[in-house]
């Protein structure tokens, strides 16, 4: 069974850094991209950033550009995020997701728990 399992979140002032991991196990291939998706209290879970491991590529969305980097390593499929210069509007709890196609054509087929990341000004 696939479980994704977060770790990293916490409490920082704004401006200041926190770098989340994710690892996932009961999978011994490569993930096609992995995720990572934020939820706000009162607001939809939204995609903060992606990777998919063929040719590295990566999505952020337009809230983070410049401030998030996704990263990862599919052999382990660990997938991290690197959050610099952090806004009291990034608190939310943060999830990691795996696709588990083989192209990419479906949704995110694994989530995690979730981790809270809580920025004060």
């Amino acid at each position: 069974q696939v479980q994704l399992v977060e770790s990293g979140g916490g409490s920082v002032q704004a401006g200041g850094s926190l770098r989340l991991s994710c690892a996932a196990s009961g999978r011994t291939v490569s993930f096609y991209r992995m995720a990572w998706c934020r939820q706000a209290p009162g607001k939809e879970r939204d995609g903060v950033a992606n990777i998919r491991w063929s040719g590295g590529r990566t999505f952020n969305a337009n809230s983070v550009k410049g401030r998030f980097t996704i990263s990862g390593d599919n052999a382990k499929n660990t997938v991290y995020l690197q959050m610099n210069s952090l806004k009291p509007e990034d608190t939310a709890v943060y999830y990691c997701a795996a696709d588990g196609t083989t192209d990419g054509a479906g949704g995110w087929d694994y989530w995690g728990q979730g981790t809270q990341v809580t920025v004060s000004s």
